[in-house]
């Protein structure tokens, strides 16, 4: 094979393999490890020097598909819980094919208008599910750390613009650092967002009344008064480790006392709005200037997806328009460009698995989605609690649970290498994925339960496998 021309009449071929492989292999989920170790060996066949004459699409396509469907680490199946990932729902997954199928140029609408009036319409639907103003704006990006990006470098915008200067087209050069706060349970993609802004990744600053990071509101609220309110505040709703959430709210309050700018990162949180039980946590979001979420996390959508909402839209444009490169159109109020929104110039159709998944199963679907993961999360709380030997560390708020291991006899200075090690065996076993964190100063399991297949019998296994495994290695000095 010399040329991908010579599959011209048979370019669906090379789709085969998956075809075939699909089926089987989703229906199987349930029963795999995550990860099977003895696998691994498989990848050797993906290696070696490039070929001077290829194999063919069906042949190429088949080798990838028999070694990935065994080697691969099975994240889209029900007991992934080592972080914050969801799978991807029937109908995400099929939107994702049809995004590859159709390869939409999807950054321009003259390249595009089905790809632009999709985003425009899932942007809607989202803004109307997580309850944010219809007036806010918004842009879909690869992941929650774009979406920072994307936010954050709004609130820059604003920022600088209180300085009288333009950061998309002058940059920064001159000006002081831009004082951003935040609680301690501030999450890296924050500050790796910073980071590629030229902010500083370190110049953020917590407050923290404690050791759990929760916010310090009289600290920060002083802190806001001798910057003159020229500041970005970050509040977090969803921490990763114990799903614990800043008073949104209070943070609000604050901003606007001060008159700065508030971006919220919600990339799993922000979900906590569907759910009469746990809506009281996102309330105050509406009132942000920036708000950030993740697909790939409880909406079940494959990666990569993210969104960020941005109260006046003007200024996504202000921060990532306006080239001046003669061949590329204009917006105008019916047709929106959204490469001219955020970070990517060439994107692909990511709207379409989104717009599949909330067309299929609608709000109520994903209501009920969530309010089963809630009940999943206080099940496996309670689990934890009957069980003798391990500790719950942290109230179960949403779909997290922090806890670890704690037995008999075994003093406290030897608990955080005993925690570690039982993480190590979790995830060599396969069975269950569920490592470790760090909480408090103490080494902790916290998974994760938002997989639209996990059911009671997963987080069940969990903590059977946990235990099973921890007997041997707590009976070692």
């Amino acid at each position: 094979m010399s040329d991908p021309l010579d599959e011209h009449d048979r370019a669906a071929a090379a789709l085969g393999p998956v075809v075939e492989a699909a089926g089987p292999y989703l229906d199987g989920l349930a029963e795999r490890p995550v990860h099977d170790r003895a696998m691994d060996v498989l990848l050797d066949e993906l290696d070696g020097p490039l070929p001077e004459r290829g194999e063919g699409g069906p042949a190429a396509v088949g080798r990838l598909v028999r070694v990935g469907t065994a080697a691969a680490t099975h994240s889209s199946g029900p007991r992934f819980f080592h972080f914050v990932v969801g799978g991807s729902t029937p109908a995400a997954m099929a939107g994702d094919w049809t995004a590859s199928l159709l390869d939409q140029v999807a950054g321009l609408w003259l390249t595009s208008p089905l790809a632009a009036r999709a985003e425009t319409v899932v942007l809607r639907w989202l803004k109307e599910l997580f309850g944010l103003p219809a007036s806010f704006g918004g842009v879909l990006t690869p992941s929650a750390t774009l979406a920072h990006v994307t936010g954050l470098a709004c609130a820059r915008q604003w920022w600088a613009d209180r300085h009288g200067v333009d950061a998309a087209s002058q940059g920064l050069a001159g000006l002081p650092a831009m004082p951003v706060f935040s609680s301690g349970l501030v999450h890296v993609s924050t500050r790796k967002a910073l980071q590629i802004l030229g902010c500083g990744r370190d110049t953020l600053r917590v407050f923290a009344r404690d050791d759990a990071g929760r916010v310090d509101l009289a600290a920060m609220d002083a802190a806001l008064a001798e910057a003159g309110g020229r500041a970005v505040i970050v509040a977090n709703l969803g921490d990763v480790n114990t799903g614990d959430s800043d008073p949104v709210a209070d943070l609000a309050d604050l901003a606007e006392r001060h008159g700065a700018w508030l971006h919220v990162d919600g990339a799993f949180g922000m979900f906590a709005a569907l759910s009469p039980r746990t809506a009281g946590l996102a309330r105050g979001v509406e009132r942000a200037d920036s708000v950030t979420v993740d697909g790939h996390k409880w909406l079940n959508v494959p990666y990569e997806s993210g969104f960020s909402f941005v109260r006046d839209p003007s200024v996504l444009s202000r921060a990532f328009g306006a080239w001046g490169a003669a061949y590329l159109p204009e917006d105008d109020d019916d047709r929106i460009n959204y490469n001219m929104l955020g970070p990517e110039s060439s994107r692909r159709a990511r709207s379409l698995p989104i717009w599949a998944t909330l067309r299929a199963y609608g709000r109520d679907g994903y209501r009920a989605m969530v309010e089963r993961h809630l009940d999943l999360a206080a099940h496996l709380g309670s689990l934890v609690e009957a069980a003798p030997d391990l500790e719950l560390l942290a109230p179960v708020r949403l779909c997290v649970v922090c806890f670890r291991y704690r037995p008999a006899g075994v003093p406290e200075e030897r608990l955080d290498e005993l925690n570690a090690r039982l993480g190590e065996a979790l995830l060599a076993d396969g069975r269950v994925y569920a490592g470790t964190s760090r909480y408090r100063g103490m080494t902790v399991f916290r998974p994760a339960l938002l997989n639209w297949r996990t059911t009671s019998a997963d987080v069940e296994l969990l903590v059977e496998v946990l235990r099973e495994l921890a007997v041997p290695l707590a009976d070692r000095p």
